[in-house]
């Protein structure tokens, strides 16, 4: 399958200075950013509560870097990865500010979820946690058909933030946030979306289907997956 067959979203090829400066120019108010801490602490207390592992990491579009920097520092994982097609972004995060300690290894590349996806030298790669947060909403749906089973296969588990379509209007009515780039979709598609590749079993975390299932998972609470 070649990329250039794939019709690809406004995130394929990053967002210029501009972007980042309307949308991220408050800091306080940006999900991911001034709260990274909690969400890390948040993931790190159900995976202990769980018994998941996290050796390995992965951020999909990891931005400005907060919530990737604070991951580390709570799961402190041997290996860490990151992606990020926005240059801007790019160049904005220090790769050894995000090796806490000499035995990491920390690589970061400038590329498209897609390009990752179809690049073959990352198909035996499996990692324990992908980071994808605010990425979706700038895919096209043949971007997500085409990435959702090859992320099934390197990831044990996602997680996962998207906004919905409800959540785009009332961003821009309520709170004066108007993310023309964003792509609206329901909670029902997105299911659909992913569904394919992954079961929800917490709040914000996707479990891969490739690797576990009913019988396999740390997730063992019944009534709480679905998908």
């Amino acid at each position: 399958m070649s990329k250039g067959s794939i019709p690809q979203g406004p995130g394929a090829e990053g967002f210029d200075p501009k972007y980042w400066e309307a949308y991220y120019g408050d800091l306080s108010i940006m999900d991911g950013i001034y709260n990274a801490q909690q969400h890390a602490r948040y993931l790190q207390s159900l995976f202990e509560l769980e018994g998941v592992h996290v050796g390995e990491i992965a951020d999909l579009g990891f931005g400005l870097g907060h919530l990737l920097d604070a991951m580390i520092e709570v799961f402190m994982p041997y290996i860490v990865h990151g992606i990020e097609p926005s240059p801007h972004a790019f160049h904005h995060v220090d790769r050894d500010s995000l090796q806490k300690v000499p035995s990491m290894e920390v690589s970061l590349q400038q590329t498209d979820l897609l390009s990752w996806c179809l690049d073959p030298s990352w198909d035996e790669k499996v990692f324990d946690l992908g980071l994808c947060t605010s990425v979706f909403q700038y895919l096209s749906d043949e971007e997500i058909h085409t990435c959702i089973p090859i992320l099934a296969e390197r990831f044990r588990f996602l997680y996962f933030t998207v906004p919905l379509d409800v959540e785009l209007v009332y961003q821009t009515e309520q709170m004066d946030f108007d993310d023309v780039f964003a792509r609206h979709r329901s909670r029902e598609e997105y299911h659909q979306l992913f569904a394919p590749g992954f079961t929800v079993v917490a709040s914000r975390v996707l479990e891969s289907k490739v690797h576990f299932d009913e019988e396999n998972s740390c997730f063992n609470e019944l009534l709480y997956r679905y998908g």
